[in-house]
């Protein structure tokens, strides 16, 4: 498509070619972000599922983290998954030492919370402003969120806790929708950047 917008995947960590075949199956044009100049020419990026800690880390050791917190703090659409989800939160309940977020996002995460590698399930989730049957998330070593800020917009909840959330150009969720083939949550965040991207052109 003409209008497609042009999304990164952080390829630190974590399950990029995922997120790209589904982004691409959503209509954005898909490509890893591992540099400050890849990161400068996208228009939406997604920070995925892998280690939280790990990606931080890398993160601040090729220096991406500044540039990072930058874009987010402009308003660029921004899209985490599982330990993407955390790098997105204002407050993890229990880092580890060392550990650093983009921030973004008014909530507090608690990691694993949902259990261990061993304790991964899946779920149907019902996502607000995915259109359709209810969404299928795979959750492996998944966070939760234990609380939300007024300015954030519950998507979705299982087992009484909050699974997916969004403020503003930012949306994150617990669990992993590149894994199911069904790329709606991809296509709800590829309209988002393209509805920015249009917005600043006008």
């Amino acid at each position: 498509m003409s209008d497609a917008p042009v999304i990164g995947v952080l390829a630190l960590q974590g399950d990029v070619r995922e997120h790209l075949v589904a982004l691409a199956a959503a209509d954005a044009v898909a490509r890893p972000v591992r540099r400050p100049e890849e990161l400068a020419e996208v228009d939406g990026l997604v920070v995925p599922g892998g280690e939280s800690t790990t990606i931080s880390k890398l993160a601040v050791l090729v220096g991406l983290m500044e540039p990072l917190r930058a874009r987010v703090r402009d308003g660029m659409p921004v899209y985490g998954t599982c330990a993407g989800m955390i790098m997105l939160a204002d407050k993890i309940l229990d880092p580890r030492s060392g550990q650093e977020t983009v921030g973004g996002i008014d909530m507090i995460v608690r990691r694993n919370a949902f259990g261990r590698q061993n304790e991964s399930f899946e779920a149907s989730v019902d996502v607000r402003g995915v259109p359709g049957e209810p969404v299928e998330g795979v959750f492996i070593r998944a966070p939760w969120v234990e609380s939300v800020g007024a300015a954030v917009e519950v998507l979705a909840e299982h087992g009484g806790h909050i699974v997916a959330v969004r403020q503003g150009n930012a949306l994150a969720t617990s669990f992993h929708p590149e894994l199911t083939g069904d790329h709606r949550v991809h296509a709800l965040f590829v309209d988002m950047t393209r509805e920015k991207r249009t917005a600043e052109s006008l």
